[in-house]
């Protein structure tokens, strides 16, 4: 749309008294399509002009009255509003001719070559399950780094293990205690889970338990030979099963650097906050007071000399910084850390690095699924790899019901089920928790990847139909596209680039989502009024292409949010 709203940009500068770049990020979409295509409120202008809104753009709209512009074809004002109606073949032959020509380029820019985002997801903790709490930073972060990519710029994902701490020292106890190799080879992931949950089933009957996990910790941190042979083991077990789900899901990582990455950066964190002059000692231990900054104090290092979690969180920022020099660092993590980040934003920016203000906490609500709440400690946890297995499963039941004989169903299952896990995540707004329903999340005529994905795999089926007729664009089938359906579809296909961009700079995957829902919509209202096969051929070849650019835009925006789109199911 850009063209077109720079053509409207240059036409009213002479006539508002404002850029044509202003102009051009006033423009608004109509809420209903009878009201044109773009609209530029007057609001703005009424202060200078001594006019209402209303009477503004009436004025305008006279000024404008019998001329036509290369994309527009009439102004009209509208209550405060001075609406233009693009030419409905123009828009129609620039909009598809585009999309069949940059096939799976369409809604990508360059807007960001030559800047880095990195992003910081996942990170689930080692040796516990892979559980379902850890989907949404999981998928969010996966579709942000795709739309990012998409926009030009370098993407660096890292996926920030839970592979340090006390529990460490709770997962040797257990084992050195009530261990068995064999148990713990046939599932480790699962076997060390069990032995954490009976750690703290024990703990509170036999407090020794507590002050031997923290001996077997600090002796981990000292550097000892046998606890860290038991943390590197348990470390790279939990990785080899986690990469079992990530594999399933078609996400990698650019790198694994877990908090045990930067411990050997931590003395120089503490002593960069000394030099400062922000931290001082309170009871031992030493503190930064944000208290005048609005926030509670945060402690960098304990009495006994033990470093917290902030202090790693500030060693991978400024480790992040120095490496990869980005001009955006997203933390995709849960709602409920939101004082930790403040306070991790302002102690960097009272460190003196300006680069602070580029540091970015993408905050989320909680998943809920019927079955109820979950707690890692009370062994009570929705295993992930257990809802995707679930979701390919019931997706394969569907598929036997509706297409018996299709000929791969089990591609087309995974496909389905795993869609709908991401796409029940993604199409809700990141920040309100969600419950799981299952049966919506599959439902075929529901606002569900399935329901967009059938919308594809429906398309796919009329152009085999169509009997492998050549889909060359020509400037004139866009004139054969007058049908309200065909040219509302137009309208919606091409406004795949700026939801794209939306979605990254709002950092809202489910701006996409919700737009492949309307996509999906214009297609359906299409198909069910303005049938392909058997129509003229002149009209038959444009809708042909008309399907066909729609087509590419739902592969390209469901592969924007990490989703296959099966051809047939």
């Amino acid at each position: 749309m850009r063209e077109y709203k720079d053509e409207i940009g240059r036409l009213l500068e002479p006539l508002v008294n404002l850029t044509a770049a202003r102009i051009m990020d006033l423009l608004e979409v109509p809420p209903e399509p009878q009201l044109g295509d773009l609209a530029f409120p007057c609001f703005s202008l009424a202060p200078v002009l001594k006019k209402s809104p209303a009477a503004i753009a009436e004025e305008l709209s006279r000024k404008l009255s019998g001329q036509r512009g290369t994309f527009w074809e009439k102004a009209v004002s509208r209550g405060p509003y001075l609406n233009f109606f693009l030419d409905p073949v123009v828009f129609a032959r620039d909009t598809l001719a585009r999309i069949l020509k940059e096939k799976t380029d369409f809604g990508k820019t360059n807007i960001g070559q030559g800047r880095t985002v990195v992003i910081d997801y996942s990170s689930p903790n080692i040796a516990k399950p892979f559980g379902i709490g850890h989907i949404r930073s999981t998928v969010i972060g996966h579709a942000l780094y795709l739309l990012y990519q998409a926009l030009g710029y370098r993407c660096i994902g890292i996926n920030h293990l839970g592979d340090w701490g006390t529990q460490f020292g709770k997962l040797i106890v257990a084992y050195k205690r009530w261990g068995n190799e064999a148990e713990l080879l046939a599932d480790p992931v699962n076997y060390l889970f069990q032995l954490y949950v009976k750690f703290h089933q024990l703990a509170d009957k036999e407090p020794e338990l507590e002050y031997e996990a923290r001996f077997w910790f600090k002796k981990l941190e000292e550097g000892d030979a046998e606890a860290y042979d038991y943390w590197n083991r348990f470390r790279q077990m939990s990785l080899d099963n986690y990469n079992q789900i990530y594999d399933l899901l078609g996400i990698k990582f650019d790198f694994f650097h877990g908090e045990s990455h930067y411990n050997d950066m931590l003395e120089g964190v503490i002593r960069l906050a000394r030099e400062k002059g922000i931290a001082r000692e309170s009871e031992g231990a030493l503190i930064v007071d944000l208290e005048p900054h609005g926030l509670p104090p945060v402690m960098l290092q304990k009495k006994d000399g033990a470093t917290l979690y902030i202090t790693r969180d500030l060693a991978a920022a400024i480790y992040r910084y120095e490496t990869f020099n980005f001009a955006r660092a997203l933390y995709v993590v849960g709602a409920e850390q939101k004082l930790h980040f403040q306070q991790l934003f302002k102690v960097l920016e009272l460190l003196g690095f300006e680069w602070a203000q580029n540091c970015f906490h993408i905050p989320f609500g909680l998943i809920r699924f019927k079955e109820g709440r979950m707690s890692t400690r009370e062994g009570n946890v929705i295993f992930l790899e257990e809802v995707l297995q679930r979701a390919i499963r019931m997706a394969r039941e569907i598929i036997e019901e509706k297409n018996p004989g299709l000929a791969d169903k089990e591609s087309a299952a995974i496909a389905v089920g795993l869609g709908a896990v991401r796409f029940g995540d993604l199409s809700n707004d990141r920040i309100k928790d969600i419950e799981f329903d299952w049966d919506k999340a599959l439902d075929f005529s529901g606002e569900t990847a399935a329901y967009i994905q059938y919308a594809h795999a429906r398309i796919c089926s009329i152009l085999r139909k169509a009997g492998g007729a050549e889909l060359t664009w020509s400037d004139d089938a866009a004139a054969y596209l007058q049908q309200e359906e065909e040219r509302a579809l137009v309208k919606i296909l091409a406004l795949l680039p700026e939801k794209v961009l939306a979605s990254a700079e709002a950092y809202r995957p489910s701006i996409l989502a919700r737009y492949l829902i309307d996509v999906a919509r214009g297609f359906n209202r299409f198909y069910h009024r303005c049938p392909v096969l058997g129509s003229d051929a002149a009209l038959q070849q444009a809708r042909l292409l008309l399907i066909d650019a729609t087509r590419q835009v739902l592969v390209n925006g469901l592969a924007l949010l990490g989703i296959a789109a099966p051809e047939e199911m």
